[in-house]
Order: C-alpha cells, then structure tokens, then sequence
C-alpha cells in the first residue's frame, strides 16, 4: 500500500538529512488540503489533523473523532489518537515524548509541492509549540517532501506506464479522427469519449486535456480547444494525458495536415521536426544521476537556437508523479520564476517530461513531449518516442 510505503520511506529520509520528525498539520483538506496528504492518509481529514513521523521509526496521527477509524485501518501508524473538544493537549503531549530537535513542517518558498501548511496555520501550531515550551524548532520539511514525491518506488513507475500505454492508444486512435474540416473541439471530444469509455480520468483539468492546437496563431498551450477548423498544410499538436492509479502522464504528439496530393511534409516543416526530435534525444542523452536540471535543459535549448529558431519561452521539463506537474527539481533555466528548482541535482526514480518547441511560420507549433525516468546510470524512455511527423491525408 502507497501509504505505508512512505511512511516507511519518511523515516529513512528523517535520518538521511538528520531531522528528527516530520509534523503534517491540515484541517478541511477538501477545501484546502496538503498535497502530500494522499501520501499518508487514506482520504480528506475535517478537523484539526496531525501525522507525525519521528526519526526513531515511531509514527502518530493525531485526528478528530471521525476520521480516526479510516487512519487506523492503514495500518501506517503505531498509535492514531482522536479527540473530541481540541487537538492541542494530545499534540504537546506527543511532541514532549518525542522532544525533537528540528520539527520539520511543510512549507517552501521555491516548491509549491512542499509548500501545504498554510500561513495561518503555520501560526497555531506556533502558539501551540510555544505554550509547550517548544518555540523555535520548526524547519522546513522541503526535502523531505521533495523525495517522498521524487524518488518513485516499482510499483509508482508502473502505475505511470500503464498511464502512458492509455495515452499512447488514444492518441494513435486520434491520429485516424483527425481530417480537415474537424475542429479543435470535436478532436478534444473524441479524444474524451476514448477516456470515458475506459473509465479513466484525466491529468488535469478537462478544459485543457486535451489541448488540441491547430495551425499558426493558436495561444499555443493551457487553453481549451476552439471551434478552429484543422487545414491543409497546417501543423496541428496535442497535449494530453490520463490518470491510473492516481499517478498521471503528460505527452505531446505533432501532426501535419497534408496538401492535396502530397505525400510529405514540406521541408520547412520536417526540419523544424528534425531539430526538436534532437533536441529531446540530447536532453535524455544529458540526464543521469547528480546533473543539474540546468545542463540539461541547455543542452537541448542548443540544439533549438543552434538552428536558427527562438528558444522555448518554458522549462524544457518537469517532472510528473500525482500530479502532471510534480517534484521540486525542474529542467529549466535560471529564470526568477524557477527560483531554485533548475539546480537540483537530478537523482535515481525521478520520472521528468522533455517538451522543447518551436515555431514554423503560417504552419504552427512543432513540439514534442516525451516522459524517462532517471535511472542509476543515465535516463530511460517510459514513452513511445516520436521520431516521425504524424502525416494526415
């Protein structure tokens, strides 16, 4: 069970950035809840919840009356304790036992992933540490979280490739929709009605999954498909992915719509496929264990400008886990709004997107998105890599 297997997880990262616990602190998590809670709770809490994991292996949850049944049933956790009137007496009395140095909570000025306590929050349980004679112990807990979403286990990968063998399908049956005289909308709908009728969801919002792009002049990405007709001669690409197990994928495919009686792309077209194609095999090429986000994605911003092209206004990858956007590091540029994430070093289990594009003028978007992993040694492919334009006739 995923539950127990972070749990687990947590208490050897405790050890390996020498903390002594790690405090999870969220209330109404439906409402506002903390994206690591899928990780080790069974569902959403109502009042005020506490899941404390020590580095001495004990683990606690401390939770309202109602909730106390499903945490128990987890089997996660030593001791799951209930209240009725406050959380505050069972939560000092724990913290006493533990006496932790370092209470490490969950928030991160550079990763949204780590960053669920929120600020009201953070202000009780500081009222509530110092009325235990416990100010000033709480340290942030972003790499903590940063690994327990990063460092994917067999059994995490797995649920992503079953994830992208369905995308894969679906975009091979679009590929047979697609025509001239379709629009946008009615792609996104048929691609919809593949993923109802294999019950899945999607990686994110249905607004913009499917995003489906035609021709030059679109807004090129997070927007809904239009009632844009698909025309010869015009390059057409989609961005789209599904859920399994809760774990997403997140693929781009290039098509280009054939004119009357050709038999190929034209060349301006095919080049600029050429240079992307390259551009994610020098990224992959780039990527292994202890390289910064930052190399790689220059390496295959190179290939972009070396072109000829304007390079991409976006990371050249995240990663994807829960989330299609997931994990702290990032392959990207030093760009303020990256903050630190480009110069994490990439590690083992790690699972990343590699999306360059670029622009062929009056033809579209040419872009590409592929998702690996990285492994002990390098990086291996978790997708079916485009290496030909998609030609429809």
């Amino acid at each position: 069970m995923l539950i127990n297997e972070k749990i687990k997880q947590a208490v050897e990262l405790l050890r390996e950035f020498d903390l002594d616990c790690w405090l999870t602190f969220t209330r109404e998590s439906a409402i506002n809840g903390d994206p690591v809670l899928p990780f080790i709770a069974p569902g959403e809490v109502t009042w005020h919840s506490a899941f404390i994991v020590g580095r001495d292996g004990r683990k606690r949850a401390i939770v309202g009356k109602f909730d106390r049944k499903r945490i128990e049933e987890t089997g996660a956790y030593d001791d799951v304790e209930s209240y009725v009137t406050g959380f505050k007496e069972p939560l000092q009395r724990h913290l006493r036992e533990l006496n932790p140095r370092t209470i490490a909570v969950n928030f991160s000025e550079g990763s949204e992933i780590c960053d669920g306590l929120t600020h009201g929050m953070y202000l009780v349980l500081e009222k509530t540490l110092a009325e235990a004679g416990m100010a000033g112990r709480l340290v942030s807990a972003e790499r903590i979280v940063s690994a327990l979403r990063e460092r994917k286990s067999a059994a995490e990968i797995a649920d992503i490739k079953e994830a992208i063998r369905y995308t894969q399908e679906i975009f091979g049956l679009a590929a047979e929709f697609i025509a001239p005289g379709r629009s946008e909308r009615e792609i996104a709908d048929f691609i919809l009605a593949e993923v109802e009728s294999r019950g899945l969801a999607l990686s994110w919002d249905a607004a913009t999954c499917p995003a489906v792009f035609s021709g030059p002049d679109t807004a090129q990405a997070h927007y809904t498909p239009t009632g844009r007709f698909v025309e010869r001669g015009h390059v057409l690409n989609m961005d789209f992915g599904v859920k399994v197990s809760g774990y997403c994928s997140d693929l781009q495919r290039t098509f280009y719509i054939l004119d009357d009686g050709a038999e190929e792309a034209p060349p301006d077209v095919q080049r600029g496929f050429e240079t992307i194609v390259e551009s994610v095999d020098q990224a992959r090429r780039a990527m292994k264990p202890g390289e910064r986000g930052l190399d790689v994605d220059a390496a295959a911003r190179r290939v972009v400008t070396g072109a000829g092209y304007e390079e991409f206004p976006h990371a050249l990858g995240h990663q994807v886990g829960r989330f299609a956007h997931d994990g702290t590091a990032l392959l990207g540029p030093a760009w303020e709004k990256y903050a630190q994430k480009p110069f994490r070093p990439l590690e083992p289990g790690m699972v990343f997107t590699i999306e360059p594009r670029l622009t062929v003028p009056g033809k579209g978007v040419v872009t590409i998105e592929e998702m690996v992993v990285v492994t002990e040694s390098g990086a291996s492919w978790l997708s079916r890599p485009q290496k030909e334009l998609i030609l429809i006739r």
